[in-house]
């Protein structure tokens, strides 16, 4: 790592005028904001339909993710260093840069289209999230008004957000998302304790291969923030320091979701819900934790959808600059989130394709194959001048295992989320039966 770490050295020696960019701490909580949400609802189920086993996974995927995060971000380093019209600081389009440089004009199709996928149907989760958790809020206040309808109403609302440019410029939004989503997790743990007495004997599914492998790809889906991650690193003020910052992130991201994780399991058993709230007992504690866990999704939709809209803004050339085309562009894309949204109104089943599919790909696949083919690439065009990078042959085998895991992995779930999903009754499309009851 010693060659990479000079590498890192001097990328930030040409990046010292980012005076405004992200600190270690302010990155690691874009990273908190842009993971954490949806995986504190779902993992309580995710690790019912695993068994005891799925808490160690819930552990080693968080620590793999850290570990391929930095890898990932010492790649970025490579190709700053080596080619000079990356070097700028606002590159809209890191991830695929890596991939067509690596292996081409199929590297960067497959991780745009990996990223696009995974970043949307994020999008998708967090606005339909969102949307139940105030339509429950509102209901138990005599409020009757459908998810359908605040699904359009919230797109509203934060579509003026969504204009800002990179995340340096919204920081304050990581910040809220962190905050929220840390508090609701405290008062959500409280409240699962004070449920305890209600459910003196805990009775556990029986994992089967379908199940076990569809919530595999839940908890990838959890820890699956790979996509933003060199969009962030290129924000930062020393992006020699990403490593730290990724580390940071995912240790907090994993102390908000293993006490609720094990809470719901062991409280509430096979009788938790996809979403944890849906088997906590009413009151005013899980009001405020519905309130925390909403703010955290519309903030946490701001920073998810905005590395989507970078490079889709760079693929039909729009400039950097906040213009009208901007504005257009990203209000088309809250208006194709809203559509499939209101089409699929189930996040469950968006979360485990996507988490088994893409996401699995970007966090676990891309990071480690990018890393060992820049090391030993050589220079292939006049003027290129670098040496080879030597890796270690622990580096390499872990690297190896690392992308092997996830090719079979990865397979198996999106296999098991497929078949879910077609075995599953869809809800209606909510344009088809607009007059959905509460």
């Amino acid at each position: 790592m010693e060659d990479t770490d000079r590498i890192l050295e001097n990328v930030a020696a040409f990046q010292r005028e980012n005076v405004h960019g992200l600190t270690i701490w302010t990155c690691a909580v874009f990273i908190v904001g842009e993971i954490a949400g949806s995986g504190v609802l779902a993992l309580p189920k995710a690790i019912d339909n695993t068994g005891w086993i799925g808490i160690l996974l819930v552990i080693g995927c968080c620590f793999l993710s850290a570990y391929t995060g930095d890898i990932l971000g010492r790649s970025w380093g490579i190709v700053r260093e080596r080619y000079e019209r990356y070097r700028t600081r606002h590159v809209r389009y890191p991830y695929p840069a890596m991939g067509e440089i690596t292996y081409g004009k199929f590297g960067r199709l497959l991780v745009s289209f990996s990223i696009n996928f995974t970043l949307f149907g994020v999008a998708c989760v967090f606005l339909l999230i969102a949307s139940e958790n105030i339509q429950s809020l509102l209901s138990d206040a005599g409020v009757n008004i459908s998810f359908c309808y605040w699904s359009i109403i919230i797109a509203g609302v934060l579509t003026p957000l969504t204009w800002l440019g990179t995340p340096s410029d919204f920081w304050f939004v990581a910040v809220g998302a962190t905050c929220a989503t840390a508090v609701a997790c405290v008062i959500l743990l409280a409240n699962m304790i004070k449920d305890k007495p209600n459910y003196p004997t805990t009775e556990h599914s029986n994992p089967d291969f379908l199940s076990f492998f569809t919530a595999f790809g839940v908890i990838c889906f959890a820890f699956g923030g790979h996509p933003a991650f060199p969009t962030f690193q290129t924000d930062m003020r020393n992006q020699k320091h990403f490593g730290r910052a990724v580390l940071l992130g995912y240790l907090i991201v994993l102390a908000m979701y293993l006490p609720v994780s094990l809470g719901g399991y062991f409280v509430y058993g096979q009788l938790v819900k996809d979403n944890v709230l849906d088997a906590v007992s009413n009151g005013y504690l899980k009001y405020i934790v519905q309130i925390l866990i909403t703010i955290h999704l519309l903030l946490g939709f701001i920073i998810v959808i905005n590395p989507f809209c970078q490079e889709l803004e760079h693929l039909v050339k729009i400039p950097e600059t906040f213009t009208y085309k901007r504005m257009i562009s990203r209000t088309l894309m809250v208006i194709c989130v809203l559509f499939v949204a209101e089409t699929v109104p189930h996040f469950g089943a968006i979360l485990s394709l996507v988490g088994g599919s893409t996401t699995t790909l970007l966090a676990y696949v891309c990071p480690s194959l990018f890393y060992l083919k820049l090391c030993k690439m050589r220079p292939t065009e006049p003027g290129e001048n670098w040496e080879l990078i030597e890796v270690p042959l622990h580096v390499k085998v872990l690297n190896y295992e690392i992308i092997l895991l996830g090719i079979c992995a990865g397979a198996a779930s999106t296999v098991s989320a497929i078949n879910s999903l077609v075995s599953s009754n869809f809800s209606t499309p909510c344009y088809i039966d607009i007059n959905r009851a509460a």
